[in-house]
């Protein structure tokens, strides 16, 4: 169901965004804020506490990679690690107040940098004002309409059975069939947008009807015809999504798993399988690739430091909107746990300044100019974002392939046995990035090995 009888939702014209590389910052980590303080109403009377100057102090880090976009993770106030909002238009006091975002924002444009937000639409913080509203008030309540509750047999002073998400008790849904949600979602938009962001990240898009954003995104690109909206989708048939939706990109969670599964068991065949489906996705839409974010294992960890560049030209080899978690670039590592405060090693305080080069171990060392280099050719070869890539070369532990339009091509080549080999180059004329010999259409790789090359 569409807002135009069926075909495809409407999109905007975010042509900038195609082609952007972005640095993805779950802020509250970042700046060492309190996730989960023991008085759960504490936001009520938080003290502002100005820490965005923090995430600005790694500004030049950002441009010194070759990104130019910061996609941030939730900056509203929350009750505890963001994705419980309770207000939308208010800066959450742990990072700061509005005047600082809008400075944030204002530094990263002035070194042109773009500033994505995270918007949490799918759901609330039970501490919500609109929702303890309905605790009180039950359903004669005026924000009673934002929420999926079941009122049969309610009585006063009993709990209200309202739906949450995926059985998290403190995160209320929202009813998205009704039109006082869509006019939330619009407004919380629109004033960050009027405030100089660049476009929203959609958290739980898969968990929202695409008939929702169907509805929403034209009212806001019609002030904000420049938006970009990327969508966090982990499960679902993607292509039918962004039609019916008008998204503009969805996350490849698809990819990701391909590449650290089959760099970290060895199993090149899965990244090929997955490729070929990333490939399909192109008829489409341009997928938001990455190889790490706030809700996963750091790929240092999931693979090895040794072998993050492997990830890495894979990333920037193939077609997409590539974003690089916030210390990936430096090998941090950090492991997923499944309880509670079990994100906590992915989402870091970082210190108050990049570190310089000679305060880096070599492992992070490599990493870091594996990603100069290999950001520097994206960048270099924008044509990369729309390429199909092709399969020359594929066993367990050695793939080889070609990433290529009428523009030219770039073969990238990922040895993962613990002998050297020798792969096909194809057309291949220089050596990019990585550590491989190139020789008459052949290139020589060592143990462990990889390289870019282009054609």
């Amino acid at each position: 169901m569409t807002t135009n009888e069926g075909g495809p939702a409407p999109r905007g014209d975010a042509s900038w965004a195609a082609g952007a590389l972005w640095w993805h910052v779950y802020p509250l980590g970042f700046v060492g804020a309190e996730i989960r303080p023991a008085d759960p109403d504490a936001h009520l009377a938080r003290p502002v506490e100005h820490r965005l100057g923090h995430l600005e102090a790694w500004l030049d880090h950002v441009v010194g990679l070759g990104l130019d976009g910061l996609l941030l993770g939730p900056v509203f106030a929350s009750q505890t690690h963001g994705y419980d909002t309770v207000d939308h238009l208010r800066v959450d006091p742990r990072l700061g107040d509005e005047a600082d975002l809008v400075h944030l924002v204002g530094a990263a444009h002035a070194r042109g940098v773009r500033v994505v937000l995270d918007g949490v639409f799918n759901h609330v913080g039970r501490g919500h004002p609109a929702f303890r509203l309905v605790e009180e008030q039950g359903p004669a309540a005026p924000t009673a309409g934002l929420f999926r509750v079941d009122w049969t047999g309610w009585a006063a002073g009993q709990p209200v059975r309202v739906d949450v998400f995926e059985g998290h008790g403190a995160l209320v849904a929202l009813d998205h069939d009704s039109p006082a949600v869509a006019d939330l979602v619009v407004e919380a938009m629109c004033h960050w947008l009027e405030r100089g962001v660049d476009g929203w990240r959609l958290d739980a898009a898969y968990a929202v009807p695409p008939a929702f954003w169907a509805r929403v995104l034209p009212r806001v690109r019609a002030r904000f015809p420049h938006a970009w909206f990327l969508g966090e989708v982990i499960h679902g048939d993607a292509q039918a999504i962004v039609r019916a939706s008008g998204i503009d990109t969805l996350t490849q969670y698809e990819l990701w798993q391909g590449i650290w599964h089959a760099i970290a068991d060895r199993n090149l065949y899965e990244l090929a399988h997955a490729i070929g489906r990333h490939d399909d996705l192109l008829e489409t839409f341009v997928p938001q690739t990455f190889v790490g974010n706030h809700d996963v294992t750091r790929i240092a960890s999931a693979v090895g430091p040794e072998r993050v560049p492997h990830a890495l030209a894979v990333l920037l080899t193939v077609a997409g909107t590539p974003s690089l978690y916030a210390g990936d670039e430096l090998a941090w590592t950090g492991v997923k746990e499944e309880r509670e405060g079990g994100d906590d090693a992915v989402r870091p305080t970082f210190p108050p300044h990049p570190p310089s080069p000679d305060e880096l171990d070599p492992a992070a060392r490599r990493v870091l100019d594996a990603t100069r280099a290999l950001v520097a050719m994206r960048r270099r070869l924008p044509w990369l974002t729309t390429a199909r890539t092709d399969v020359l070369h594929l066993d367990n532990r050695a793939l080889v392939l070609r990433t290529g339009t009428g523009f030219g091509a770039v073969v990238t080549a990922l040895n993962l046995d613990d002998a050297p080999v020798s792969l096909p180059a194809a057309d291949a004329r220089t050596a990019v990035a990585g550590d491989g010999r190139l020789d008459a259409g052949t290139v020589h790789l060592p143990a462990g090995g990889w390289a870019v090359l282009e054609a």
